[in-house]
């Protein structure tokens, strides 16, 4: 028995280390040469590829990458831009901020279950001291502090422009200024600047270029468009670099790029989620029913910036997409789902291969609370469930079954862990966060 199960390890392995090979990574200096795949050689519509380029240039871009395995299939400029030019990636910064708040934990700098009033001071708010103490450095990578983002400046950090609007956990919201604190939050518990912390820890890593620059109250992430797609490809890989793993922390790198609460399913750690059954946008409270862009690959999880800032990532497909421009004529959000639907559609074609997901139409049960200290249940109580059944994120079964509601979670460590729930004989898998 000992000789099989180590056999099965090293068929694991060689496996996993085989999987990591079939990706190309570019090498670190900028000036070397990043190796390329032909459309022609993957099966793809060159006609087609000349109607997604006119499409581009017709919205406002400035550049545009696809990559295949890690090599670059489309690579794309229009007027003046080149791929030496730099541009803005807006919001599409926040899954770098992401990286590096879980990376500061990793070190031991930080924990994201602390008040962030443990690291930015009391009274960085202008709630009461109770208010402010529930407040986590969780809340603010999920969008879900409870901070009013209905304030005349949505982007304003200061302590009179952060007002309590609701409890932490119980509100999504797309709000800019406590996003842009945890930037502070790096740079006071790791004792050095954010662009230097940046330097070190990811630009060092992966060859990337770029700065964080304030502009008003917002920290931008200015940079070349071959390093959103460093960065993409980076993330299509766990967050490791050729064989360089740039985060260890498994249970956070699942949890970047996965639902991390009920209220908006298509949001992970400062990352949006294709493929969920229903999304919320930006200056609403509204919950739209199917996917945030339906023709895109239903795996994709992508970062999106206002003027069609976007990195869109597909690891089923191996597909890394990347777009820099001015604003594009659809519908004018920070969020640009439209115009990334958009892209796809004309992408799919140039492919040849639709990736079109089909929406979900059973009701899927929704957790709640999310993340939850003691105990977890779920919004539509007429569900008829059939089972429960609670995993760690590796997959080890833990506590008794169960067929109802609530469940005491208590004697749960904290993380996250999978939750499979038995609805009209069909199984619904999502995650949940102990805090």
């Amino acid at each position: 028995m000992k000789k099989y199960s180590l056999l099965v390890l090293f068929i694991l392995l060689m496996t996993n280390h085989s999987m990591a090979q079939s990706l190309y990574f570019p090498p670190l200096s900028q000036s070397a040469t990043w190796d390329t795949l032909s459309p022609l050689a993957l099966g793809w519509c060159p006609d087609k590829i000349d109607s997604l380029y006119q499409f581009l240039e017709q919205e406002n871009s400035k550049g545009f990458m696809v990559l295949k395995d890690g090599k670059i299939v489309l690579e794309k400029y229009f007027g003046t831009f080149t791929k030496d030019s730099t541009w803005y990636w807006a919001s599409a910064g926040k899954s770098m901020t992401s990286f590096l708040v879980g990376k500061a934990q990793e070190e031991g700098y930080l924990d994201i279950q602390h008040p962030t009033a443990l690291y930015l001071g009391s009274g960085w708010t202008s709630c009461t001291g109770s208010q402010e103490n529930v407040i986590t450095v969780l809340h603010q990578l999920t969008m879900t502090t409870g901070l009013d983002d209905g304030v005349p400046n949505n982007d304003c950090t200061l302590d009179t422009c952060l007002i309590y609007k609701a409890m932490p956990s119980y509100r999504w919201a797309y709000h800019n200024a406590p996003y842009t604190l945890l930037g502070q939050v790096v740079e006071n518990t790791t004792n050095t600047t954010y662009n230097n912390y940046t330097q070190l820890k990811l630009k060092d890593k992966t060859g990337m270029t770029g700065s964080w620059v304030n502009v008003d109250f917002n920290t931008i992430f200015f940079s070349k468009m071959r390093s959103m797609a460093r960065y993409g490809l980076l993330a299509q890989n766990k967050f490791i670099w050729n064989q360089d793993t740039l985060l260890h922390d498994t249970t956070y790198r699942y949890a970047m790029t996965h639902m991390s609460q009920n209220l908006n399913r298509s949001y992970g750690y400062l990352w949006w989620l294709n493929g969920q059954s229903s999304y919320m946008l930006p200056s609403s409270q509204a919950v739209f029913p199917g996917s945030l862009a339906p023709d895109a690959p239903q795996d994709m999880f992508a970062a999106l910036g206002k003027n069609g800032q976007m990195i869109c990532i597909s690891p089923a497909k191996g597909l890394v997409m990347v777009r820099m421009g001015e604003a594009p004529s659809s519908p004018a959000s920070d969020v640009p789902n439209v115009f990334c639907n958009q892209i796809w559609q004309k992408l799919n074609a140039a492919m040849c291969t639709p990736t079109t997901i089909t929406t979900l139409s059973t009701p899927t049960p929704v957790l709640f609370p999310n993340p939850s200290h003691t105990l977890l249940d779920i919004t539509d109580k007429a569900l008829k469930v059939q089972q429960i059944t609670l995993y760690t994120i590796d997959g080890r079964r833990i506590l008794p079954e169960s067929t109802s509601f609530p469940i005491d979670i208590q004697s749960l460590p904290k993380g996250v862990y999978q939750i499979h729930i038995s609805v009209n004989d069909k199984i619904h898998c999502m995650k949940f966060v102990k805090n």
